[in-house]
């Protein structure tokens, strides 16, 4: 790899490799040589894998109210194949990709190859400077993602919500209380409330249980000023 490009590269990073070898291996695909060995194959593997666990790590640590599906769920959007091309594009990571001649105007060139280039330069800097030099880059380009990530399943998803507040503010998690049924079995619906620390708030209606409780908690939220009303939510 040419010197300029290198120190392209290290600047947009933001990290100086000790290894140069490492960041030239790290931007040749499997197209531009012979033998797939000396492509960035097996560091896109690493990278993908060290990517997972900084993200995981991350949402352990600043969401402890969220349960394993919700984490799961974050997790998923913020390691997509999508949001990955979405960095590296950002980045400008795509455009020092080395590639064979029929793949240069290749739109995956700006979708699973700049995915997969984001996760081989994070493999490369886990090689060449260890887990904090990785994590360290990770978090750095991707600290907004996590916050529009949390936004977007939190958006509708009352129960996590109310949760990760009243644990954070409480130290206390919500009960979810059947007050009524109405209806013949096959058409039933459900009034229940929320309790936090012998707390009581409006309750709802639902179809079913699990809708009951997402109203209630929207409820509970509005109550404690955590969101504003929202005129399309049922009441």
């Amino acid at each position: 790899m040419d010197e300029e490009i290198s120190l392209q590269i290290e600047r947009i990073l933001g990290y100086k490799f000790r290894d140069v070898e490492l960041l030239a291996l790290a931007f040749t695909h499997t197209s531009a040589v012979d033998n797939r060995l000396a492509s960035n194959e097996r560091l896109e593997f690493l990278g993908d894998s060290v990517l997972a666990l900084v993200v995981c790590r991350r949402l352990f640590e600043i969401f402890p109210g969220y349960l394993e599906g919700d984490l799961t769920k974050i997790k998923s959007m913020l390691v997509s194949r999508e949001t990955c091309a979405q960095i590296a594009r950002k980045l400008g990571l795509h455009k020092f990709l080395k590639v064979g001649k029929g793949m240069i105007t290749n739109k995956a060139l700006s979708g699973s190859l700049a995915a997969g280039v984001f996760e081989t330069v994070i493999g490369a800097m886990y090689i060449d400077g260890g887990f904090e030099a990785a994590q360290k880059f990770i978090l750095e380009v991707m600290g907004s993602k996590i916050e529009q990530a949390n936004a977007e399943h939190s958006q509708g998803n009352f129960k996590s919500l109310l949760q990760q507040y009243a644990q954070e503010n409480f130290n206390s998690t919500p009960s979810y209380i059947l007050l009524d049924e109405k209806g013949p079995d096959h058409n039933k619906c459900f009034e229940l409330e929320v309790i936090i620390s012998n707390q009581h708030y409006p309750s709802a209606w639902g179809t079913n249980k699990k809708e009951a409780e997402q109203k209630a908690a929207y409820n509970a939220l509005l109550e404690l000023g955590v969101i504003q009303n929202n005129d399309e939510q049922d009441e």
